[in-house]
């Protein structure tokens, strides 16, 4: 039974318990392929001959994710077998990168013998895509590198959580799997590509059994213990923001996904939905975390991803590429998302004076359930805090630490003592 196969309430939440390690193992050596065997020249022909150029470009920025990533998560396997507190977990964790170097082996051949890119060699095929490689992308796995530094010195539970919550939940389950999907389902309409298409079947499968034993690891290690659901918790607060920005498409076109009949919006919403879905079945349900809401509360995931979407957009998430938008659409966006993520205030009452320099004012209520936040001016405010739009956004995303703003004086607050405590976890909100 794969996670997939549980629906209802009461299973779901039993469900890392109907999984075994060893299960898991023997369901590995029965799934064994081979990435050099798979003959890719009806592949090449079809590349060359049934795509448009654009068609081929667009597959080559989407493809060039998943071969960068493969050799990411390829590299950074050993530091979890040595934390893994059971011998069984760690044998089958080594079967993870045996099956990660597969399938790096297959993309790097796909890339080389379809589409010509590199010279044959994973480092020279790793170093042609490099450009390819969009910001929240490259933020993503640059985390996944430092939390394997940190898992190698530091292999307690909570930091073993968190890493296999980077890996197994954030990197393949939220990520990569809705991404498999939408290819795999355009190439299957068109009947294309037939060696990836059956390469990309087996990653599949593969990382399945990966995502599975993720679950189970969580269920066992993390979910029993509080450091480790706030370690969970803290990681995907962290990390979640970048994700809407990985599948950013070159200057915002669109066409980049839709030419293949998928959109952004709908892997979002398949990644949420898988995310979300996953930890439930490890007992660490998003809305039982400890801390601040990590996504918007009160919005079905189809919402939080068109939102989300719409906030790379407007400049709140991903790469700043200049001022972010200040129409009066984009600003109540903005504010709205910002207060169904503001954390409880334990029935303490919080209003907060947002004094733009350059935008009418805004007032946050905290206290009494769901955060308001309206375009108005409170002179009575427990909290004034004056800053220009930008800074605001900046400090909001995350990419303007609040004690620098306060330092350089871009945020200039003004309050009493005792609401100025409550204050610091409002400036550290992501979006």
């Amino acid at each position: 039974m794969s996670l997939n196969d549980v629906q209802s309430g009461t299973t779901r939440r039993r469900a890392a318990d109907l999984i075994s390690y060893e299960d898991l193992y023997a369901r590995w050596e029965q799934g064994n392929w081979s990435a050099t065997e798979l003959d890719f020249t009806e592949d090449a022909r079809q590349w060359r001959e049934e795509l448009t150029e654009f068609e081929r470009t667009a597959a080559l920025w989407n493809y060039a994710l998943f071969f960068w990533g493969e050799d990411a998560v390829a590299d950074n396997l050993s530091p979890y077998v040595d934390a893994a507190p059971l011998e069984e977990q760690k044998y089958f964790l080594a079967t993870e990168q045996v099956d990660e170097a597969r399938h790096a082996v297959f993309f790097k051949r796909f890339m080389h013998e379809v589409c010509g890119i590199g010279d044959g060699t994973t480092a020279g095929g790793l170093e042609a895509i490099r450009p390819r490689l969009t910001w929240g992308f490259r933020r993503t796995f640059d985390r996944l590198d430092t939390i394997a530094y940190e898992l190698r010195a530091d292999r307690s539970p909570a930091m073993l959580s968190a890493a296999v919550t980077m890996y197994h939940i954030v990197v393949e389950a939220t990520l990569a799997q809705p991404g498999q999907h939408a290819i795999t389902n355009y190439l299957e309409r068109r009947d294309m590509l037939p060696a990836f298409r059956e390469g990309m079947e087996q990653v599949a499968r593969d990382e399945q059994r990966h995502i599975a034993f993720g679950v189970k690891l969580l269920a066992d290690v993390a979910a029993p213990r509080e450091d480790c659901r706030r370690a969970v918790a803290d990681l995907l607060r962290e990390v979640t923001p970048w994700g809407p920005a990985v599948l950013h498409p070159p200057g915002g076109n669109r066409d980049y996904t839709e030419v293949f009949g998928f959109t952004v919006e709908e892997v979002a919403e398949e990644g949420i939905t898988s995310m979300e879905t996953k930890l439930r079945s490890a007992g660490l349900a998003l809305d039982e975390l400890p801390g601040a809401p990590i996504l918007p509360v009160g919005l079905s995931n189809r919402e939080r991803a068109e939102r989300t979407t719409a906030l790379v957009r407007i400049g709140l998430l991903g790469e700043k590429l200049g001022p972010p938008a200040r129409d009066p659409e984009a600003v109540e966006l903005v504010m709205d998302t910002l207060r169904r993520q503001l954390p409880d205030t334990n029935g303490t009452s919080l209003s907060v004076q947002l004094a733009f320099t350059d935008l009418e004012p805004w007032v946050l209520r905290l206290g009494g359930g769901m955060a308001r936040a309206e375009q108005a001016r409170e002179p009575h405010a427990d909290v004034t805090l004056t800053t220009s739009w930008e800074d605001w956004v900046d400090v909001a995303s995350g990419r303007l630490d609040p004690r620098r703003a306060l330092l350089t004086r871009r945020l200039r607050p003004r309050a009493r003592l005792s609401a100025l405590r409550l204050l610091p976890s409002a400036l550290g909100v992501r979006a």
